[in-house]
C-alpha cells in the first residue's frame, strides 16, 4: 500500500527572510512573550553605503522585566550586522496543528521563505551592557559548591567511633572460639554421627555451633570422618565418607536447607 505524503504551501517560497543570531539574554525575554510586541526595527538606508544600518530596540517593559536566569536589566539598543549566505541556499518552514492555525492554509506545512540575510544581532555599549556583562562575569566566577563554618556540631548525622560494632562482634566471636576446650576425638565424632543422622549436609557454621569446638580443630576431625564439598548443588558443604555412612533404618537423612 502506498503511503501518501504530506502537502506543502508553497505561497511564500519567495518571501525573503533574515536569519537572526540573538544573544542568550535577549531569547530568554523574546521567550517570555507568548503574543505581542518584543521592540522596534528601524532600517536607515544611507546613499552610497553597501549595506542599510538596521538598528533593534528592545521593549522597555520587557527590557526590565526579569527573565528567571537573574538578569533583570538588560540592553535596550542592538545593532543587526547584516552578511550574505555564502552561496548557500536555505528556508524557513513552519508547521501548524490540525486546526488550521497559523500560515499554512490547510493546517500542515508550509514554506515560509528563503533566507536572504544572515544577521548578527549585537548590543550597543552603554549603562546596561556594562551591567549585564559584570553579572554575567560574577556569575561565572561564582563557584557550583562553598564551604561554611558551623557554630556547632551536627549530631543527627553518623559521629565517629573507635570501632564499629560489627567488628566488635566478629572480635567477641574470636574470643569466644579461642576458649572453647577441645574435647576428645572420639567425643566430637559422636556428636558429629549424631548430627549427620539427622541432615546429610551442613557447612562448618553449623558444625561448630552444634559441637562447640574450635573451627580449626573441628576440621582437623572432619577430614577423617566427612569430605568437603567443592561442586554444586552442595557446594562447600560436609557430608560423612561413604564407610561411615550407615544411618539407622537404612534411611537417608534429610538434606539441610
Amino acid at each position: 500500500m502506498e503511503k501518501k505524503g504530506s502537502d506543502l504551501d508553497c505561497k511564500g517560497s519567495n518571501n525573503p527572510l533574515w536569519l537572526v543570531k540573538v544573544p542568550k539574554y535577549m531569547s530568554n525575554k523574546w521567550m517570555m512573550v507568548e503574543d505581542g510586541e518584543v521592540g522596534t526595527l528601524k532600517i536607515n538606508r544611507r546613499p552610497g553605503a553597501p549595506k542599510p544600518e538596521v538598528i533593534f530596540s528592545l521593549k522597555e517593559e520587557l527590557a526590565q522585566r526579569d527573565d528567571g536566569k537573574g538578569y533583570s536589566e538588560a540592553p535596550r539598543e542592538h545593532k543587526f550586522v547584516l552578511s550574505g549566505t555564502a552561496g548557500q541556499p536555505m528556508g524557513v518552514f513552519s508547521q501548524t496543528s490540525a486546526d488550521g492555525a497559523g500560515p499554512s492554509s490547510n493546517g500542515t506545512l508550509a514554506l515560509e521563505g528563503k533566507v536572504a540575510h544572515r544577521v548578527d544581532c549585537r548590543p550597543v555599549g552603554g549603562e546596561h551592557y556594562m551591567k549585564l556583562k559584570r553579572l554575567q562575569v560574577l556569575d561565572a566566577i561564582t563557584p557550583m559548591r562553598t564551604t561554611m563554618a558551623l557554630d556547632r556540631a551536627v549530631t543527627n548525622n553518623y559521629k565517629p567511633v573507635s570501632n564499629h560494632a560489627n567488628n566488635l562482634e566478629v572480635e567477641r566471636r574470636k574470643k569466644e572460639d579461642g576458649k572453647r576446650a577441645r574435647a576428645d576425638p572420639e567425643k566430637v565424632q559422636e556428636m558429629l554421627f549424631s548430627a549427620f543422622e539427622k541432615h546429610q549436609y551442613y557447612n562448618i557454621k553449623d558444625l561448630v555451633e552444634i559441637t562447640k569446638q574450635p573451627i580449626n580443630y573441628l576440621k582437623e576431625v572432619l577430614k577423617e570422618i566427612a569430605t568437603y564439598n567443592l561442586k554444586a548443588p552442595h557446594k562447600n558443604t560436609w557430608e560423612l565418607k561413604p564407610e561411615y555412612r550407615h544411618y539407622k533404618g537404612g534411611e537417608t537423612p534429610m538434606e539441610q536447607t
